[in-house]
């Protein structure tokens, strides 16, 4: 794939009265990113918006330029299970966008095993490829370029499953628990090059992937919510969030249960 956009509209250039931020979403097409996606454009950022689902982008985009009356949302269609395609299309959304500010990464899956007695390899490798490797694959050159430049935010989507090794579903927790030490390494060394770093942990969202969840979903909440308190920390700084909040207190607790009663739980 190296087409990543077709008869994409012109963004304007910014200038000293009309200042642009600029931001990439990977995993734009549906739930928090795409709720973070319409929340950014209307708080005057211009992005660019990658998934692979070609046409929800493309339906996105459309809603979010035709709602602004200008263009501030560029669709890029991409696997990120594909990296060798990473460094030419990054060159290419930053020369779309004039710069580049902000970087997210959210893509993600979850194929649950379909119980505590069963396991499967593939889809593992799967969760393992895309939610860790795939963003380490855009993480690494967009940590190197923001470090040059000695500025930038990065944002990275990890999940309280990847607080401890539960039994429901380890390919997913490890992707996530990898994912949020990876980002925590970039924070500990681009923070002294003035590079903001910061990991969001969801709960439970109202997502397609929530439907695939097994049990129960306490406290679940909307993309939107998750996509507002996303926007708070960046614009906070903060290193580390739990969204819902209510996640930091109940996730302090299960940190802190012990091994050898953690392992007798049945989630």
């Amino acid at each position: 794939m190296r087409s990543f956009v077709s008869n994409s509209p012109t963004i304007a250039p910014a200038t000293p009265l009309n200042p642009r931020y600029c931001g990439i979403i990977v995993g734009a097409s549906e739930g928090i990113g795409a709720a973070l996606a319409r929340k950014l454009s209307k708080e005057g950022f211009t992005l660019a918006l990658v998934a692979r689902q070609k046409d929800k982008l493309n339906a996105l985009c459309e809603e979010i330029n035709s709602s602004l009356n200008e263009t501030r949302a560029l669709p890029y269609a991409h696997d990120v299970s594909n990296y060798n395609e990473v460094p030419d299309l990054l060159r290419k959304i930053v020369a779309d966008l004039g710069g580049l500010d902000t970087f997210i990464f959210m893509a993600g899956v979850n194929y649950p095993p379909g119980g505590v007695d069963k396991y499967n390899f593939e889809n593992d490798r799967k969760m393992i490829e895309i939610n860790l490797i795939g963003g380490m694959a855009w993480l690494s050159p967009v940590a190197e370029m923001f470090q040059n430049a000695g500025a930038g935010q990065i944002v990275g989507i990890g999940s309280v499953a990847g607080d401890r090794g539960r039994i429901g579903n380890p390919g997913y927790n490890t992707s996530k628990a990898g994912l949020a030490t990876y980002l925590e390494a970039l924070r500990n060394r681009l923070t002294r090059h003035g590079v903001h770093v910061l990991t969001v942990k969801p709960g439970f969202v109202k997502t397609e992937m929530l439907k695939a969840a097994q049990g129960a979903t306490p406290f679940a909440i909307t993309p939107e919510k998750a996509a507002d308190d996303i926007y708070a920390a960046m614009h906070k700084r903060k290193q580390l969030i739990y969204t819902a909040s209510l996640w930091r207190w109940i996730m302090l607790v299960i940190q802190h249960v012990p091994s050898a009663i953690f392992r007798r739980m049945s989630f």
